[in-house]
C-alpha cells in the first residue's frame, strides 16, 4: 500500500453563488458538520467519475474568497493536504474533514478572513489524493466531467443552505485550474490582465521572472515572490500632452497603483516601487530623489489632491538654487487612512516641518512632472 507522502494532490472546490444580497453568518464548519457535508460531496463526486472511490478525498469545513485561495504556494490547499496525510488510510474510511473546535480551525491557513466575506461567491477547498499511477487519468476526468457536469447534488446544497443560512443561486465543482480560468476572466473583463499575469507567473512558475505593463502603461515586474511598479512620478517624465491632461493620468496612475496594491495583498503578495531609493509602510510607498541641502530651511510637506480620490501624492520639497522648489521626495498613501503613518515617516526622515500644504491640485512645473511650489518654502 502506497505511503500517504507518495499520493498525488488534485485540487478542487465547491464553489457557491450565493444569491444577490445574501451574506454567510458564518465562514467556518464544525468537527460533525464538515464530515457530514464531506460525505455529501463524496457521493456527488463518486457519481461524476467513479474512481474518485480509490482516492483519498479531504474537504476544508470553511468558505473562502478566490484571492484567499490564488495565493503563491496555494496555502490553503497545502494545509489541507498536509493535514490530510496525517490521517492513517482507513481511518474514517477514505473521506476526511476538518472543522473547527470551539472556534479554531486546525491550522490557521484553513481560517477566512472576515475582511473577504461579502463576495458573491464562497469557495469550499476540496483535494483528491491518488496514487501516481492513477493521479494523471483522474485529474483528466476530473477537469472534463467538473466542467460538464459539476453542478452539486440536490442534498448538497440543500445541506448547505440549511446549515450556512444562505440562499444559493448555484453549488458547483471546479479543479484549481477550473478557478484559475474563471479568476482570469474576471480579471480581464475589469482591465486588470496585466496583473493576473504576474499573480499567475508568481503562482504557476514562480522561479520565472515576468515583465508586463499596466493598461496605463506603468512598467511592472514579478521576480523572487515580489512586484515591483514604476512609480507613478517616475512615469509621468516620460508622457506627453498639456498641463491637465498630464494632471489627469497622474491620477489615474495613482489610481492604478492603489488597485493593484489592494488586490496584491488581498493575494498574499506585496507591491513595491522599482529603484532604489525607495520604502514602504504599512498602506503606503514612497520614493526619495534627493537630499536636503543644509544651506536652505526646513524641507516641506505638499499635499497633491485629485478629485475623487482624494491626496494621490505628498512631495518633499526645499528651497533651491534661485528660490525654486528642489524636490527630495514623493510618497503615494494607498488608502486615506495611511496617510497620517506617511506625514509622519516623511516628516521625520527629512526633518520637515510639521504643516501639510494642500495643494488642491497636482502641481506640476514647466516640464510637466510632479513638483512643488516655490513660494512658500522657507
Amino acid at each position: 500500500m502506497e505511503s500517504a507522502s507518495s499520493l498525488v494532490a488534485l485540487p478542487a472546490v465547491l464553489a457557491l453563488e450565493l444569491s444577490p444580497g445574501e451574506h454567510p453568518p458564518r465562514l467556518i464548519l464544525s468537527r460533525d458538520e464538515a464530515a457530514d457535508l464531506a460525505t455529501l460531496v463524496a457521493e456527488d463526486l463518486h457519481a461524476l467519475v467513479p474512481e474518485v472511490a480509490q482516492a483519498r478525498l479531504a474537504l476544508g469545513g470553511a468558505v473562502f474568497d478566490a484571492v484567499e485561495l490564488l495565493r503563491p504556494g496555494f496555502p490553503v490547499w497545502a494545509t489541507l493536504d498536509e493535514l490530510a496525510r496525517r490521517v492513517p488510510r482507513g481511518q474514517l474510511g477514505n473521506v476526511v474533514a476538518f472543522g473547527h473546535y470551539e472556534g479554531r480551525m486546525p491550522a490557521q491557513p484553513l481560517e477566512p478572513a472576515l475582511a473577504y466575506a461579502d463576495g458573491p461567491m464562497r469557495l469550499l477547498p476540496l483535494s483528491l489524493l491518488a496514487a501516481d499511477d492513477m493521479a494523471d487519468a483522474l485529474s483528466e476526468r476530473l477537469e472534463v466531467e467538473l466542467v460538464g457536469r459539476g453542478e452539486a447534488g440536490a442534498r448538497t446544497a440543500d445541506w448547505l443552505m440549511r446549515t450556512l443560512g444562505i440562499r444559493l443561486e448555484h453549488a458547483r465543482y471546479l479543479s484549481r485550474n477550473d478557478l484559475l480560468a474563471l479568476t482570469c476572466v474576471q480579471y480581464e473583463h475589469v482591465n486588470l490582465a496585466p496583473l493576473w499575469q504576474l499573480l499567475e507567473a508568481a503562482m504557476l512558475t514562480p522561479y520565472r521572472p515576468e515583465t508586463t505593463l499596466s493598461a496605463r502603461g506603468l512598467a511592472l515586474r514579478y521576480e523572487d515572490g515580489k512586484v515591483w511598479m514604476q512609480s507613478p512620478a517616475q512615469w509621468l517624465a516620460a508622457q506627453h500632452g498639456e498641463t491637465a491632461e498630464r494632471s489627469h493620468a497622474f491620477a489615474g496612475s495613482v489610481f492604478e497603483l492603489r488597485q493593484y496594491a489592494a488586490l496584491l495583498q488581498a493575494h498574499g503578495m506585496t507591491l513595491q516601487l522599482e529603484g532604489d531609493a525607495v520604502t514602504e509602510g504599512s498602506g503606503w510607498l514612497a520614493e526619495t530623489l534627493a537630499q536636503p541641502d543644509p544651506a536652505y530651511g526646513a524641507p516641506t510637506l505638499f499635499a497633491h489632491e485629485a478629485a475623487g480620490l482624494g491626496v494621490v501624492a505628498v512631495t518633499v520639497a526645499q528651497r533651491g538654487s534661485a528660490g525654486r522648489a528642489s524636490v527630495l521626495a514623493h510618497g503615494y498613501p494607498l488608502r486615506s487612512a495611511a496617510l497620517g503613518s506617511l506625514l509622519s515617516v516623511l516628516a521625520d526622515r527629512f526633518g520637515a516641518t510639521s504643516d501639510l500644504h494642500a495643494l488642491g491640485k497636482i502641481q506640476l512645473d514647466e516640464r510637466g512632472v510632479l513638483a512643488a511650489p516655490a513660494v512658500a518654502l522657507h
